[in-house]
């Protein structure tokens, strides 16, 4: 089944040279689709390069020629090192032809609209550059210049008329399907024909209007960082990914010039149902940031971001009665030419009105308020720089609003503003120490201890003692870790019960039946959280949930589980579950399928990451089973056996699904994975001791019935006895990939035939154990053990955070 079509925005890092494109083709191979896409800027620094040599042409034609000459030889190098010869052919003749038309301007040339059309160049090289590329590689593409479809007219913030701009990307589309369109960046064109540049990470926003445009379902922006950190990652080295950011406040970051996002970038996903992921084209697999179009409800700060070059415009009114007059003129005026400042201050005494704006724009709105009649003496200053703190509900909590405060102490303020939003705190400072400012906040703000939330799915057996657990333990795990734990919602299959506010644990199941609603979609009661972390726990054996782990992952959540389902899923499933996981930077946990409380999973992953090569495994995987053939001895028949442990609540409700293997059989495929090894279910020789008259009956039916189980099992006993055995149910595997699980008949001596009833036991067999294998042994099954695994998985991740 087909895909929705997607849109891949590409900056000028992520084709900085030859190894980048390479590096792109090859995302682009995993990630997009015949139909897809694909927006570029300019390659490196290509479009500095350019202004550059638009700043010497006046000054120094000695010095512009050469400047002009490093650039021809800087994509000229690209397209030899990257196209087969008759490829590049092509691309050289048109690059040569358009440098000898750069080449012959003059200063007296560059009209506005001229330097326009020269800076755009570098998008129309990347994008045929790419498109050949790709084609070379067998996926059909074509170079589209977006000033054929995308209008818009010049101004401060140049705006794309859609309605203008819909007909024809529709024309382009029609004209190139299955093929990936490779469009330009950063331009469109007026009514005259002449390009209009769409302003600073101009591409950005261009690539969200192009797909809202097309009714692509997905925006995914790659850049050299994954996506959008607590700090600049540059700057704070243990700034934290975050894999969820909600559209006001990624917007409050745009709005303050943050590199990775523009305001006008969110409009059009503002605007529209698509979904704007962040990533990182040099190491695609290191998380990312998806934009959520949700309102956020929290409590504090989330990101502090800085700004270098920030300029002040002040404007002094010369009677005092007039500024609430200006005031209002200012309020209609700015935002209808989308200039909204970064900050501003008002001080009424002074009778001055101050604006911040980055550097690059300042100027324009300048001429704009001159033009605008405005009665005030108006003075562009420059060398300040901006701090700010960004996050829902920032300017009521007053432990950041202090924190944020305290390290501005001793600092050259401009002027501190809080946005009206809430959003956001803001520090306008003549030059400072940026880094050393960001660090300090950064500290302040985030070293409280971190609240998680835990969402518990499955109140049974293993379910209701975990919460006792819990409940005892809480104290304790939250001093171990430094951070606070929540139960914030209990679940089943029909029910759910949810409070952001926290559940007690005591009363989690007294007060289940008359708190939950009915239904299992508790998911999206979780975008309004304001948690630092969400943990599901999985304590069921359900395919439904499991089917929703990927989603889990997308939406931000960790996931505990003592469900075998995922984790022995075919090896796509389980892979794109692994890949869900890994791709939002979350943590799943699993330690509890295998072995109960026993540190299976743990031991052969860490024997791995060790150097260690696991050759073979080999043990008695069900408790279940243990105890029934440890008392299996002829005395008594196996049905009673069978029913003595399903009154005492060590089997399955339904024991054939401990005898049929299936069981031995995921714990067996789970293991191998952690082991390094790839095996799928089907691979596993499975034998099953319920006969084939049995297995489709009623669970009366088969207690009634089962007389024929135990003729085939007390046959197998006999023989094993005359032999001086016993009998036992086994797993075993080999690097090889074999791996069976049934009964056998081992030597009295044999180590896994000496176990205590309900006792499992693995033997890791490894290059560094090949002698003598590793044995873990001990309780396999059981409501404590299981629990117990559990909240030691949770010890395991606030590790983690």
């Amino acid at each position: 089944m087909s895909l929705e079509r997607q849109l891949h925005k590409f900056g000028g890092s992520s084709l900085a040279d030859a190894g980048c494109y390479r590096n792109v083709v090859n995302i682009l191979q995993q990630y997009s689709q015949s139909d897809d896409l694909i927006v570029v800027s300019a390659a490196g620094k290509t479009t500095n390069r350019l202004i550059q040599w638009l700043a010497l042409l006046p000054k120094d034609g000695r010095l512009a020629h050469e400047s002009l000459q490093d650039l021809r030889n800087f994509q000229q190098h690209l397209i030899e090192e990257l196209l087969d010869e008759t490829a590049a052919d092509v691309l050289l003749t048109s690059l040569h032809l358009e440098f000898s038309e750069l080449g012959q301007l003059t200063d007296r040339d560059l009209t506005p609209a001229r330097q326009a059309w020269v800076l755009g160049h570098g998008e129309l090289w990347s994008s045929r550059l790419l498109a050949a590329l790709l084609t070379q590689k067998g996926l059909a593409a074509r170079a589209v210049d977006s000033r054929v479809f995308l209008r818009a007219e010049r101004a401060t913030q140049p705006e794309v008329d859609r309605g203008r701009s819909l007909p024809l990307l529709q024309n382009e589309l029609a004209q190139h399907s299955g093929h990936r369109l490779v469009i330009t960046g950063f331009m469109a064109s007026n009514q005259a024909r002449e390009t209009v540049l769409l302003g600073r990470n101009g591409s950005d926003y261009s690539a969200t209007v192009i797909g809202a445009l097309a009714g692509v379902s997905r925006v995914t922006i790659w850049s050299d960082v994954a996506g959008v950190y607590s700090a600049d990652p540059r700057i704070v080295g243990d700034a934290c990914l975050l894999p969820l950011l909600r559209l006001d406040e990624a917007d409050e970051l745009a709005r303050l010039a943050a590199p990775v996002l523009h305001s006008r970038t969110l409009q059009p996903v503002a605007q529209s149902a698509i979904d704007l992921t962040l990533r990182c084209s040099l190491q695609p697999e290191s998380g990312s940031t998806r934009v959520e179009r949700v309102l956020a409800s929290g409590r504090g700060a989330k990101i502090v971001t800085s700004l270098d070059e920030v300029c002040l415009l002040e404007l002094s009114v010369t009677r005092a009665q007039n500024l609430q007059q200006i005031e209002a003129e200012l309020s209609t005026l700015l935002p209808q030419a989308q200039v909204q400042p970064l900050a501003q201050n008002i001080e009424a005494d002074k009778g001055q009105i101050l604006l911040a704006y980055t550097a690059e724009m300042a100027n324009g709105v300048l001429s704009l308020l001159q033009d605008s009649g405005l009665h005030a003496e108006i003075r562009l200053r420059d060398g300040f720089t901006m701090v700010a703190a960004v996050g829902a509900g920032v300017v009521n909590n007053p432990v950041h609003c202090h924190g944020f405060q305290q390290q501005l102490k001793g600092q050259p303020v401009e002027f501190i503003s809080e946005a009206e939003s809430g959003l956001s705190l803001v520090a306008v400072l003549r030059q400072a120490d940026i880094p050393a400012l960001v660090q300090q906040i950064h500290q302040s703000l985030f070293q409280a201890q971190k609240r998680i939330g835990v969402l518990l799915c499955g109140h049974g057996n293993i379910g209701s003692r975990w919460l006792e657990l819990f409940d005892e333990e809480k104290v304790a795990l939250e001093k171990r870790h430094g951070m606070s734990f929540t139960l914030i919602g209990v679940a089943d299959s029909r029910r759910y019960w949810v409070d952001l506010n926290g559940i007690a644990p005591s009363q989690a199941l007294t007060q289940f039946d008359v708190e939950a609603a009915p239904g299992s979609d508790w998911l999206p009661l979780l975008t309004q959280h304001d948690y630092d972390e969400l943990v599901v726990l999985d304590v069921t054996a359900s395919q439904t949930l499991a089917a929703r782990y990927a989603d889990f992952a997308g939406h931000g959540l960790h996931l505990i589980t003592a469900n075998k389902v995922a984790g022995s899923a075919p090896g796509d499933t389980y892979r794109a579950v692994v890949d869900a996981f890994e791709k939002s930077s979350r943590h799943w946990l699993y330690n509890a399928t295998v072995g109960a409380g026993l540190p299976v999973n743990h031991t052969v992953k860490d024997l791995r990451d060790s150097g260690d090569t696991i050759l073979a495994v080999s043990g008695i995987f069900s408790g279940t089973l243990s105890w029934l053939f440890q008392q299996f001895d002829g005395s008594l028949p196996f049905s009673q056996l069978l029913e003595q442990a399903w009154q005492q609540g060590l089997t399955e409700p339904d024991p054939r699904h401990d005898l049929d293997g299936s069981d031995v059989m995921r714990k067996l495929v789970i293991l191998a994975r952690e082991s390094g090894l790839s095996l799928e279910p089907e691979q596993v020789k499975v034998e099953s001791l319920v006969p084939d008259e049995l297995a489709d009956l009623t669970l009366d039916a088969f207690f009634e019935q089962n007389q024929i189980l135990d003729e085939r099992l007390q046959s197998r006993l006999s023989k094993a006895q005359r032999e001086g055995k016993v009998l036992r149910y086994v797993a075993r595997l080999d690097k090889n990939g074999q791996a069976v699980v049934g009964l056998d008949a081992l030597e009295p001596e044999h180590a896994l035939a000496n176990l205590l009833p309900c006792d499992n036991i693995f033997a890791i067999e490894s290059r560094w154990y090949r002698e003598n294998p590793l044995v873990i042994r001990g309780p396999g099954a059981g409501r404590d053990v299981t629990a117990g695994a559990l909240l030691s998985d949770l010890n395991r991740l606030a590790n983690l955070f």
